[in-house]
């Protein structure tokens, strides 16, 4: 069904493109013809170079690779509006945006299931496509239920789809700075193939920003080694699997990262209250945006009364306009560093 819709949108724009393009002729209109019309007029290739991302960290990572060059470059960040990664769905407009691309960036996983039909349907047939988590291969990871969690409601139809597909990743490979720092290097290796000309500009632009996150990932291994307790618990869902196991942290959570359900069980509540009095724990996590529910309710329930909430940064919901007020995957991260560093002193 899915697909089709892709094929429709398609066509439609691509139809109205071509007949808005006869229009300007027959009229003798001088007005100049739109990226999109080039791009079609073209077979996909666009005078500028042009760059689809889903999520904002693959946004943040193209600028800085690019450094200067981003300014000639169309670089999309289609998640602009702080859209779940989860729940987003493309509009015709976007899936113009993608098929007629010269470097397409996505996730993968179960919430990128809609790529597959747009990449089977491309305009620009000499498009680039990365995903992350086949670039990390092996060092993907499956989904993690962990003791006390609250396993996501599934009927039977979705019982039948997991043990056809297989396990589920978890898809927040973002978070793992050093991650970041191998998918860095595979993005600017697309984007020179598709720019050869400043190549170089791209090697010199990735070896500064890799200095940078090995920097912070330095940062953040002194900071786990020096500290007592390395167990976090998190009223609400859990995106930092990656993230805790590079610093060899553990932790307790209500959801798994990708979990759709927001109301947590009193058993699970229970179980995470025990932990909070029993680890002697002063603060209790969320991700940006929680409504903080589950987290009080923990509270409320545990020996812990005095216990503080504090937000640690998933980078799932950056705007257009955070972007455009300067906030960066790095400076999002350096925030985490912060609130852990309050936390494991």
């Amino acid at each position: 069904m899915f697909r089709k819709i892709i094929v429709t949108a398609l066509s439609l724009v691509l139809g109205t493109m071509s007949l808005a393009g006869c229009s300007s002729a027959d009229t003798g209109s001088s007005q100049p013809a739109t990226r999109e019309e080039k791009n079609y007029e073209t077979n996909g290739k666009s005078e500028k170079l042009s760059i689809v991302c889903t999520i904002f960290p693959e946004y943040d990572w193209v600028k800085e690779i690019m450094g200067s060059h981003a300014n000639d470059a169309e670089i999309t960040y289609l998640l602009n509006s702080g859209t779940d990664l989860h729940n987003f769905q493309p509009t015709a407009d976007d899936i113009l945006k993608i098929s007629t691309c010269d470097l397409f960036i996505h996730v993968g996983g179960e919430s990128d299931k809609w790529v597959s039909d747009i990449l089977n349907e491309t305009v620009n047939k000499d498009m680039q496509t990365l995903c992350l988590m086949d670039l990390l291969g092996d060092s993907a990871k499956e989904e993690e239920i962990k003791e006390g969690m609250e396993a996501e409601e599934e009927d039977e139809h979705d019982d039948d789809d997991h043990d056809e597909e297989g396990p589920e990743y978890d898809e927040h490979v973002w978070l793992s700075l050093k991650n970041a720092k191998i998918i860095c290097g595979d993005i600017a290796k697309a984007i020179a193939k598709a720019d050869p000309d400043n190549a170089a500009d791209y090697s010199i632009n990735l070896a500064a920003y890799s200095a940078k996150l090995d920097e912070l990932d330095a940062k953040f291994a002194s900071l786990a080694g020096s500290a007592k307790n390395k167990t976090l618990i998190f009223g609400d869902r859990f995106p930092f699997r990656y993230f805790v196991d590079d610093y060899s942290i553990d932790y307790y959570a209500a959801f798994v990262g990708c979990s759709a359900e927001s109301e947590a069980s009193f058993k699970t509540i229970s179980f995470l209250a025990e932990k909070l009095s029993e680890l002697d724990c002063d603060t209790i996590f969320t991700i940006e945006n929680s409504d903080k529910s589950i987290a009080e309710a923990i509270i409320t329930n545990s020996k812990k009364k005095d216990c503080g909430i504090a937000e640690l940064n998933s980078i799932q919901s950056v705007t257009s306009a955070d972007a455009g007020n300067g906030v960066s995957y790095l400076s999002l991260m350096e925030q985490n560093y912060d609130v852990l560093a309050e936390y494991f002193k």
